[in-house]
């Protein structure tokens, strides 16, 4: 509030000096006006996320308080899903998760790296706490359409030739969904290609989760269950599949 008083009382400031000399009125009420609009640019998303969250107490936090206060005791999540870190490709929202329902991992194009307790280890916690600590029984990588990360694994140079600093090196976790496809549909457009890889790196990560020695354990046990998923915001369709014996091998790096 004290800050809003100060940008207040420095607009007044600033009209009440330049009123002083009429040859500035012009420029003064440009002046104003271009703060003025700056400040209200500048709070804006504050006021959204503000508003936003309002919203979620009114409608769901205060309309469920049983359910808040058994989460305040802990966590026993069934689900837990790779997501992509998409906008328009929120798994809560999709699938309807509640809170405590689903532990979730989003990063560029939903992948899951192999095994490995140096390289993406931000991976191998969030799976290693999900599947020891918290016991989920089902995992879910959830691909979707358009995905902007698959797009750019398809389009890295035969010659590995790369352009970022991260991404790049990021999607060719899955660099063997992409030359499967190009291997089986290469005479079609750019677009049916990406359609394809956004469904075979999901098999890609299947296969890298059996990689770590807890999930494989789990799978042969039967308490652990494997799903591949593909959301299509352009049709408004979902389809499931199990993890079977034909999945691409994973790549070697």
């Amino acid at each position: 509030m004290a800050e809003e008083l100060s940008c207040d009382d420095a607009i007044e400031g600033l009209k009440a000096l330049l009123s002083e000399k009429s040859d500035l009125e012009t420029l003064a009420a440009a002046k104003i006006k271009q703060l003025t609009a700056d400040l209200e640019a500048a709070s804006a998303p504050v006021e959204r996320m503000k508003t936003g969250f309002a919203h979620f107490k009114t409608e769901k936090y205060e309309k469920n308080p049983d359910l808040y206060e058994e989460l305040s005791k802990g966590q026993s999540p069934k689900f837990m899903v790779f997501a992509c870190s998409d906008s328009r490709v929120c798994p809560s929202h999709i699938l309807d998760f509640q809170p405590g329902e689903a532990f979730t991992v989003r990063n560029i194009a939903n992948m899951v790296p192999q095994y490995d307790k140096i390289k993406h280890s931000c991976v191998g916690a969030a799976l290693e706490y999900a599947v020891l600590h918290l016991k989920v029984e089902n995992i879910l990588v959830m691909g979707h359409s358009c995905c902007g990360g698959i797009k750019g694994l398809m389009s890295i140079p035969d010659d590995g030739t790369t352009h970022s600093d991260f991404i790049e090196n990021w999607v060719n976790i899955c660099a063997s969904a992409k030359n499967k496809v190009k291997a089986e549909f290469g005479d079609l457009d750019i677009a049916e290609l990406c359609t394809h890889c956004e469904k075979e790196a999901v098999n890609v990560s299947l296969g890298n989760l059996l990689t770590y020695p807890f999930i494989k354990a789990a799978v042969l046990s039967k308490t652990l269950t494997l799903k591949g998923g593909y959301y299509n915001f352009l049709k408004g369709s979902f389809d499931f599949w199990c993890l079977d014996h034909g999945l691409s091998p994973p790549l070697t790096v």
